[in-house]
């Protein structure tokens, strides 16, 4: 039978389950990658394991998201990290080599493998062909000894390319167009599979960038073919011997089909608060700018960073727009320095940043109160930028680089003519100084793993008991993102592995009496709407509702891989048979599930009793059978043990 792309990498790594979408397949992963937001907590998880050494091929634990040090928090994360690498096998890319997405483009990806990392942009792996997915650090922790990552088998939908881009209209107004038709739940348990004839005249930069933006869709990943421009990035690389084609066979079915005509796009925004919220530039050209940010793991390629050099080339930023600039990778950084672009965006007045994400995880240059802030990010969440008031707007690399030297939101073809940029691709500058090799197997036991005082131990659930009762403690609406349940920026972040500490500071943006209100009844249930825990794949967003007690999180829908944190952590996600239910909850009822263990076990209905109306309604359990144990373990570390 013919098979679409992700159908032969699936198959290729299947170790059990059936191929149906929705059922529950186990797969051997080849590679992981870690970066030390979440990094402190998947080691220490997999130090909690036991496994003396990581067993999948290739495993990289990057530094590019705590970067900014006003204390000896992020420092000492980053030296356990490095200590970890050193002792159980892993490679180690110090802080200044780059974001993790762009580096493992460059330097390690491989099409065809499977590749999981603790951060939810993992899926950019997918603009080289890899089977590329974000998950938790527990999941990460356990494929890094040797053990399956279990998702449902997702549906294909076919995003088939037509034409070709038009001059100044880039690969993130393709991504944009799609979040505009499909949504932020458009993707949940699908994999974007990108085909048609429109795919050859897209670089593996461009694929990436739309890959890496998949994730806002809620999709399990995106995918591209392996092709003659892989080859060709790949080569200039040094990495010819890693390129493998891998096409969709003729006539590979799919679950649907989205039909996209590239020479038809326009330049598009996407406006606050949501990376769906797409308009196309011109409606809102003219808006004064306070700020532009260009880089991210979306858009901070070479080929991005020399076409914003070529716009800013002989131009002077506008008096009131505040500009950085964040190269992705060393190798980009220095390619632009030798080539002269660098240059030229500094003399533009622009502020470069190391290659780091930075701004878009809210790691310094947070816009003033009440600004407008263009950003060539993923995502625009409110108080995301760590200004609670500004506005953030998605755009490419063109529309970003138009409005700083304009002053206003510009379309970038009303920009007069400027020398279009000259790729450096035939052969990619490569400098591997800033990534450290583990120590030898057989000499890994003299290396001492250094801990912090600020690394303080993780929660475990106790067994799932037979009742549960706790009161709604909280009740939140649709497209509630993990940026809601566990912020990030500047002030938050170094202390990601400290869960007492990052307790205070749980859902805060609904409720900022939350974690007390947790700590004062002892136990808690969470309502929600549609889309619940969207964005980042950050466990804290489950390891910190479990620290303050949260039994049971009960919505309409879930986010793929913030559910799977739930059930690692062995908090019970739980879904309304009925949505209209939803509305007979008020927040602060006692609320009741009985005989819970019973009925997961023998595939009972769990029944939501409210204390205050004396309702029940009917709850869907959708777990299989291994989830389930996972629960009744009180989460996947106890689980993993006992196995």
């Amino acid at each position: 039978m013919p098979r679409n792309i992700t159908q032969k990498i699936i198959a290729e790594h299947l170790i059990s389950g059936d191929m149906t979408p929705g059922s529950e397949i186990q797969l051997r992963i080849d590679q992981t990658l870690t970066q030390d937001a979440t990094g402190t907590m998947a080691y220490l998880e997999f130090e909690a394991i036991g496994q003396p050494r990581v067993q999948t091929e290739l495993s990289v634990a990057y530094i590019d998201h705590n970067t900014l040090q006003t204390g000896f928090e992020n420092a000492d994360d980053h030296r356990f990290i490095q200590s970890c690498a050193k002792k159980r096998g892993l490679v180690f890319s110090r802080p200044g080599n780059g974001i993790c997405h762009q580096v493992h483009l460059e330097r390690f990806g491989i099409p065809g493998k499977t590749l999981i990392g603790s951060d939810s942009h993992t899926p950019t792996g997918g603009g080289l062909g890899m089977l590329a997915m974000g998950a938790g650090g527990l999941d990460v922790a356990v494929a890094m000894g040797g053990g399956a990552y279990c998702i449902p088998m997702p549906k294909v939908t076919l995003i088939k390319l037509t034409g070709k881009l038009e001059p100044r209209v880039s690969a993130k107004d393709v991504i944009l167009e799609v979040l505009r038709r499909l949504s932020v739940k458009g993707g949940v348990g699908r994999v974007m599979e990108y085909g048609g004839d429109g795919v050859a005249s897209l670089s593996v930069p461009e694929r990436a960038t739309i890959s890496n933006m998949g994730a806002e869709l809620g999709a399990t990943t995106s995918i591209f073919p392996s092709d003659k421009i892989t080859y060709k990035f790949l080569m200039a690389q040094g990495r010819s011997d890693d390129w493998r084609e891998i096409t969709a066979d003729e006539g590979a079915e799919y679950d649907d089909v989205v039909e996209l005509d590239l020479a038809a796009l326009e330049p598009l925004v996407a406006l606050p608060h949501m990376p769906d919220n797409v308009k196309p530039v011109a409606e809102i050209a003219g808006l004064p700018v306070d700020q532009v940010c260009i880089g991210s793991c979306t858009n901070s390629s070479l080929q991005d960073m020399l076409k914003v050099a070529a716009i800013l080339k002989g131009k002077k930023i506008h008096p009131r727009v505040s500009l950085t600039v964040s190269p992705g990778s060393m190798q980009v950084y220095s390619m632009l320095a030798k080539n002269g672009a660098l240059a030229d965006i500094i003399a533009a007045g622009a502020r470069v940043l190391e290659c780091a994400c930075g701004p878009c995880i809210g790691m310094g240059q947070s816009p003033g109160s009440g600004a407008v802030s263009l950003r060539t990010f993923n995502r625009n969440f409110e108080g995301r930028s760590g200004t609670a008031d500004a506005g953030v707007y998605l755009v490419s690399p063109e529309t970003a680089a138009a409005a700083a030297i304009t002053g206003v939101v510009t379309d970038p073809r009303e920009l007069a003519s400027y020398e279009a940029p000259v790729l450096l691709s035939a052969a990619f500058l490569r400098n591997d100084n800033l990534l450290v090799q583990p120590e030898p197997l057989e000499t890994a036991d003299s290396v001492e793993i250094l801990y912090g005082p600020n690394i303080k131990p993780f929660p475990v659930a106790d067994a799932l008991p037979e009742t549960l009762r706790a009161a709604a403690v909280l009740k939140v609406g649709d497209n509630i993102t993990t940026d809601h349940i566990m912020p990030a920026g500047a002030k938050i972040l170094p202390y990601r592995s400290n869960i007492p500490f990052l307790s205070q500071f749980c859902f805060r943006q609904c409720d900022e009496n939350f974690a007390e209100n947790c700590k004062a009844t002892g136990a808690a249930f969470v309502v929600g709407g549609t889309n619940y825990g969207q964005g980042s794949s950050r466990e804290h967003a489950a390891l910190v509702p479990l620290y303050l007690g949260v039994k049971a999180v009960i919505t309409k829908s879930f986010a793929r891989i913030h559910k799977a944190n739930l059930i690692n952590a062995g908090i019970l996600p739980l879904t309304f048979a009925d949505e209209a239910d939803y509305d007979k909850i008020e927040q602060g009822d006692e609320l009741e599930i009985a005989n819970v263990r019973e009925n997961l076990q023998n595939g009972g209905t769990l029944l939501l009793l409210n204390r205050r109306t004396g309702e029940k309604f009917p709850l869907l359990t959708d777990f299989t059978e291994r989830q389930t144990a996972i629960l009744l373990a009180g989460g996947l570390l106890p689980y993993t043990k006992n196995s």
